[in-house]
């Protein structure tokens, strides 16, 4: 097997943006052509391995991802025939078989690799890699065991706890999502209209300081903002809609709005405390 030279990283700035969306470590990216059971086709992403997570982007720069898979409970990886250069696999979960496809063998091999030495935590012995990328899978699975004790140590809650929480450790790492502010229904309705690059949804204290408000600017004829309640109950939150939606934590709450937006809807979020400055805001009105 010939070496390849690896899939360039993106560059520093928006692997820093994407940090702010998960604290989950990244072991290895690149694209793919995913296939789960809600779409039609294969679609094309470029995809992060975080944890034991699949984040999907829509191109390598994007910040924000549109879809994402918890592979911690991979039944298996089953390989499939191909008459062209690509790779196919599918990844069997308790819910759902999801079909991948990559863009050479070699890169196809990397990534099964990868898979399956963060889910069954060990390097398997029957794909065929190079010294140097064994190597490299011998790290991550390091990392990996490492990371999953220190879940395992977090107070109040194991790790099978948290998976129902979603995110893996994310929400302790992370209590709030980046896009959530201490600001007013206006302040967050003249941050959406005068920094439109920088997202369109932010999460906000509700009116009453108990319950949460999303506020998003929306562009199709004409800018239209928002305003949609998310009440707090018990450990659950609850977006009053015509029919209400009921998710375990904040960071659902917003995977909520980007995925039923087709990523449409971004996340708010400034990239330096500087742009904070220059658009006049004072930093202490910010979380």
């Amino acid at each position: 097997m010939m070496a390849r030279k690896p899939p360039k990283p993106a560059p520093r700035r928006i692997f820093q943006e994407r940090l702010k969306i998960t604290a989950l470590p990244l072991y290895f990216e690149g694209f793919l052509l995913v296939k789960r059971s809600e779409y039609q086709e294969y679609k094309h992403y470029w995809t992060e391995l975080r944890g034991t997570t699949l984040f999907f982007y829509n191109d390598k720069k994007s910040t924000i991802y549109v879809d994402k898979l918890e592979i911690i409970d991979l039944t298996c990886l089953n390989e499939q025939n191909s008459t062209d250069s690509c790779a196919k696999f599918t990844l069997v979960l308790p819910k759902e078989e999801v079909q991948l496809k990559t863009e050479n063998t070699e890169s196809g091999e990397e990534w099964r690799g990868f898979i399956l030495t963060v889910t069954e935590l060990s390097v398997p012995e029957h794909v065929p890699l190079l010294p140097g990328q064994v190597f490299r899978l011998h790290e991550v699975l390091e990392r990996e065991k490492k990371r999953r004790i220190e879940t395992e140590q977090l107070p109040s809650t194991s790790l099978e706890k948290e998976r129902e929480l979603s995110d893996d450790y994310v929400d302790v790492l992370n209590p709030m999502p980046a896009c959530f502010y201490t600001v007013s229904r206006k302040e967050a309705t003249e941050m959406l209209e005068k920094n439109p690059s920088l997202g369109n949804m932010i999460l906000r204290p509700g009116s009453d300081n108990r319950n949460f408000s999303i506020t998003i600017r929306q562009e199709r004829d004409m800018p239209r903002i928002k305003h949609y309640k998310v009440k707090s109950i018990g450990k659950s939150y609850t977006i009053e809609l015509e029919k209400p939606v009921t998710l375990p934590n904040l960071f659902s709450v917003i995977d909520y709005f980007m995925k039923e937006t087709r990523g449409n809807l971004r996340p708010f979020i400034y990239s330096t405390d500087e742009t904070l400055e220059t658009e006049g805001l004072p930093l202490t009105s910010l979380k």
